[in-house]
C-alpha cells in the first residue's frame, strides 16, 4: 500500500512529464518564447528569427496547435499569409520561459566564467 508521500511523488512525476511531453523538442520552448514575449508572427518571420528549417517549423507548430498553446490565423491577402499567436493558456507558460531564459543566460555565464 502507498503512503501519501509516495502518492505525492508519483504525483510530481507525473505533472513533469505531462510538461515534458507537451513543450518537449529542440525547438517547442524556443517558438514559445518567441510568441509570449515579442507576440503575433507571421510564418517566415518566425522561420528566420528561430532558424527552424521550414518542413520543422511546420511540424513544431502544428503540435503547438494540437495543444492548444498557440492559435492559427489565415489571413486574407494575396499572397496568403499565416500568422501565428501565443494563447491565454500559453502566457500560463511565461513565467516559466522567462525563468528557463534567467537560468540559462546565468548558467552560460557561469560555465564560461564570463
Amino acid at each position: 500500500m502507498k503512503d501519501n508521500q509516495d502518492v505525492a511523488c508519483e504525483n510530481v512525476h507525473s505533472a513533469i512529464q505531462d510538461t515534458l511531453y507537451v513543450v518537449n523538442g529542440k525547438w517547442k520552448l524556443f517558438i514559445l518564447s518567441i510568441l509570449v514575449n515579442q507576440g503575433t508572427k507571421r510564418f517566415g518571420e518566425l522561420s528566420r528569427e528561430s532558424g527552424i528549417s521550414p518542413r520543422i517549423l511546420t511540424k513544431e507548430l502544428h503540435e503547438l496547435e494540437m495543444n492548444q498553446l498557440i492559435s492559427r490565423t489565415v489571413c486574407n491577402t494575396k499572397p496568403v499569409t499565416v500568422e501565428y499567436s501565443s494563447t491565454p493558456y500559453a502566457e500560463t507558460l511565461k513565467e516559466v520561459i522567462n525563468a528557463m531564459i534567467r537560468w540559462g543566460q546565468s548558467h552560460r555565464k557561469t560555465i564560461t566564467g564570463q
